[in-house]
């Protein structure tokens, strides 16, 4: 991103130069045009100087620095409007095909920029009538479904970036028939499938960059590309094999991929190459020292991978070598001389001849992990040879082996991702077929369970996941001094829901408070980790807990594994995660020792980010992660109040248990058959206490609330939900929105858990209980009730939800747990959806 923005910055002072300068009067049609955009986008801060008075092409309308208007003559052909980052969605009456032909009415605009505003939609075919645009950026909203045909039309277009959306899908073969593109950025979007090969016959392409998405497969043949500087597509599932690229290339990122085998030799003659990252995919084979002595090298990371070989004294390196990674890999031999002392260099969990890194194996380690993945030194090829027969037997069974369990562990995920249609219950059995209780799009709902990468982590500051040093961690947490335990969870599979198996076995996990080299505030989780459990059946979970990074979850930052010195086997796991210091879910809930409890469109919004969270733990990875033990003391809010889910099903503690024996496994046999449904349930008693305000602690609590709760909404009885309702918010809400939540709490708690709501289906109801709360509200009372304990506003916005609109022109009724049917909120107020679908369907 940072290069593509470089880029940018090129090509615009150039372009702002090329203009006539002047304050001729813009057509009076155009000063409508922004106006309208401006309410369109609901008179965001960054515009709210504009007005019918404002002189657009004499520069009113660019006093502040993220907007500017650029006129040519009387009409608008540049238009800069730059929102804050992670700012939340546009309201749902926000119609992206009404705001696109708006913009269609700047026939003479070539370059547009709209980031973090908040716009959402799929973006529509019709943006092609924008037919003279060079340079489109619309990065930091949460556009989705595909990259929209209409783009194709754009043939002068020079500068496509989507960064940062919910855009999913394939990217199109036709991308690579614009014939001026010289910048394509889709960065931390969803889209899957493979590059398409057109891509490499882009003569214009100066930077792509695809990086944290689904894609898959071999990146097509780029060799031919002579202006290609920049290749970024980290953190996908590509490979295996390295991409050919041109020697002209100065920026190659392919870390946290697929990729295998060894480094191309002709890498040691790209001249012109300043960073190089290949960190965390799988290959193999000796490194190549001459990477360290390429004249333009300023940035190399290799780790994480299994490159071997010796390091010398003697190698050289460049002079411009600001960076070194060679950490987690086999290499032997010792730090090479010529790494100047300002350079930054990383070579911890290496076999490297050095007295003061306690992470070092043995030298046997390497040769051993080298054999197991087949790479064999030179020398002693002969005494290998006599063992030839004995190895070979020991691989093939290992082989037969894992090509067992792949299979196996193959149709497991078949069979518990993609049901068939008779395995699911019927639609008059339970409440709600699965598909038709969404009742979105199919590719709306493919778009939602696929949103690991589109968060905003970045901008909400949260760094990028990486391996840790056991002198880091030491040095954060002051040599993991008591004083900063935060305290020791024992990892039991409980969960509030009857119909799992409860468990004994344990784990014991210590959690301590510590503070980074940087001033980041974390958490580490330290496990002890028993002698049967080897390094390499952790590792193949690392790119997993990588991957738990989302806006509503304690995000993982990184990880530190800890090895004995003697025999160079795994001792301590060290996770680390985001530190969240605003208290709990309950501590504003049914406690308040936290300051002020949260009003009733806070407690709606911490819910709805909570079934954001469980939706990705669901959906954003495969397999899901399920049974995740939620409960609200586990449910952390940050400084701005987003819910965060601070406890799941991290896989790796999950196979501890497995080793720990007893019912452990059994759970989690019990946890995949009952998929999604054991989290709805924890869910359910999470919204029993956001509505009562009381605190659950019992399992039979949970089964007298549930009765007092059906009794509540069991007729139209007003007082009888005020009466179950929290007083501290009863008043303060809107009828149809407490109803709204409490029937949906109710069919989380239903017994059976073919009877249990989707996630899909919840989040809904969630939103719509936001809608109809907001609607309600009004102006006074909501500005008085929105405000902290000292006084100060409270964001009250619905992260990462609002784009998901409902099209269906009626609802069904539901059975409630005792098999009485409760027409739900969405029925009720049908005429209000139906209006908003007509406004979506007209885009």
């Amino acid at each position: 991103m940072a290069s593509t923005m470089r880029l940018l910055l090129v090509f615009l002072p150039v372009m702002l130069a090329l203009l006539p300068g002047g304050s001729s009067q813009l057509q009076p049609s155009q000063a409508w045009s922004l106006l309208k955009i401006q309410q369109l986008l609901s008179h965001p801060p960054v515009l709210s100087h504009w007005s019918r008075s404002t002189d657009f092409c004499g520069g009113n309308g660019s006093v502040a620095p993220s907007v500017a208007v650029v006129c040519y003559g009387d009409t608008v052909t540049q238009l800069h409007i730059a929102g804050a980052p992670g700012a939340p969605p546009l309201p749902m009456n926000f119609s992206l095909g009404t705001f696109v032909t708006t913009l269609s009415r700047l026939p003479d605009l070539k370059v547009l920029t709209l980031s973090g505003l908040g716009i959402w939609g799929p973006l529509p075919g019709k943006i092609g009538r924008l037919a003279g645009l060079e340079i489109l950026n619309m990065s930091g909203n949460y556009l989705y479904g595909g990259v929209p045909s209409g783009l194709s039309w754009l043939r002068g277009l020079q500068t496509l970036i989507l960064d940062d959306n919910l855009l999913a899908g394939e990217v199109p073969e036709w991308i690579g028939e614009l014939p001026l593109l010289a910048v394509l950025s889709l960065r931390n979007n969803s889209l899957g499938g493979a590059v398409p090969a057109s891509v490499g016959s882009m003569a214009s392409l100066r930077s792509l960059v695809l990086a944290w998405n689904n894609l898959t497969g071999n990146l097509p043949d780029m060799s031919g590309l002579t202006n290609l500087q920049v290749i970024d597509v980290e953190g996908n599932s590509l490979g295996p094999a390295f991409p050919r690229l041109g020697k002209k290339v100065a920026t190659v990122v392919l870390s946290r991929n697929k990729f295998s085998d060894g480094l191309p030799a002709e890498l040691s003659y790209f001249y012109l190459l300043e960073r190089l990252d290949v960190s965390w995919n799988h290959f193999v084979g000796p490194f190549m020292p001459a990477l360290l002595s390429l004249p333009s090298i300023r940035y190399l990371d290799i780790a994480g991978n299994r490159f071997t070989g010796v390091l010398s004294n003697k190698v050289s390196c460049g002079d411009n070598l600001q960076f070194v990674d060679l950490s987690s890999n086999l290499l032997t031999g010792s730090v090479p001389d010529c790494l100047k002392p300002e350079t930054v260099v990383v070579v911890t969990a290496n076999c490297l001849d050095t007295t003061d890194d306690a992470s070092q194996h043995s030298s046997p380690f390497c040769q051993n992990q080298a054999l197991a993945v087949g790479i064999t030194p030179r020398k002693g090829r002969k005494k290998l040879a006599q063992q030839a027969g004995f190895v070979a037997g020991i691989v093939m069974a290992v082989l037969v082996a894992v090509s067992a369990v792949g299979v196996l562990a193959f149709f497991a995920v078949r069979k518990t991702s993609n049901k068939s249609p008779t395995a699911r219950p019927s639609a008059t059995a339970t409440v709600g077929d699965e598909n038709s209780s969404s009742s979105y799009p199919s590719k709306i709902l493919a778009d939602a369970r696929y949103i690991s990468q589109t968060v905003k982590l970045g901008a909400l500051g949260i760094p990028p996941y990486r391996t840790f040093s056991l002198v880091e961690l030491e040095a954060a947490t002051n040599d993991f001094e008591n004083s900063l335990l935060l305290g020791q969870d024992s990892l039991a599979r409980y969960i509030h829901d009857p119909s799992s198996p409860l468990t004994n076995s344990q784990l014991t996990i210590h959690y301590v408070r510590g503070r980074l080299g940087n001033g980041t505030p974390v958490a580490i989780r330290s496990l002890k980790v028993k002698r049967s459990q080897t390094s390499l059946s952790f590792n193949r979970h690392i790119e997993t807990i990588s991957r738990l990074r989302h806006r509503n979850l304690v995000s993982a930052l990184g990880h530190c594994f800890e090895y004995d010195l003697d025999d160079s086997t795994v001792t301590h796991l060290y996770l680390v995660f985001e530190y969240v210091q605003n208290g709990n879910l309950r501590s504003r809930i049914s406690q308040g020792t936290e300051g002020r409890k949260l009003t009733w469109e806070q407690r709606v919004s911490a819910a709805i980010g909570v079934a954001n969270g469980i939706q990705f733990l669901h959906g954003g990875m495969m397999p899901g992660l399920y049974g995740n033990n939620l409960k609200i003391n586990n449910i952390l809010l940050d400084q701005n109040h987003v819910a965060k889910i601070g406890s799941y099903n991290i896989p790796i503690l999950g196979e501890a248990m497995q080793t720990e024996g007893g019912a452990g496994s059994r759970h989690q046999t019990e946890s995949s058959m009952l998929s999604d449904k054991a989290d709805m349930f924890d869910f359910g008693v999470i919204l029993l206490e956001i509505v009562s305000g009381k605190p659950i602690t019992a399992i039979y609590e949970v089964e007298i609330m549930k009765e007092l709760l059906l009794w509540a909404i069991a007729d139209d009885d007003l007082m009888r939900r005020r009466g179950f309702a929290d007083p501290e918010v009863s008043k303060g809400c809107s009828d149809e929105s407490l109803r709204t939540v409490m029937e949906i709490c109710l069919r989380c708690l239903a017994k059976e858990p073919a009877q249990r709501p989707s996630i899909e289906d919840v989040l809904w109801n969630l939103q719509f209980a936001a809608q109809v709360q907001d609607d309600w509200d009004g102006g006074d009372n909501r500005s008085n009730e929105n405000r902290s304990g000292d006084g100060s506003p409270v964001s009250t916005s619905l992260p990462d939800h609002q784009m998901q609109v409902r099209r269906t022109k009626g609802e069904p009724t539901h059975n409630g747990s005792n098999g009485q049917v409760i027409q739900t909120g969405k029925a009720r107020n049908a005429d209000v959806w139906v209006k908003l679908i007509a406004e979506t369907e007209a885009m």
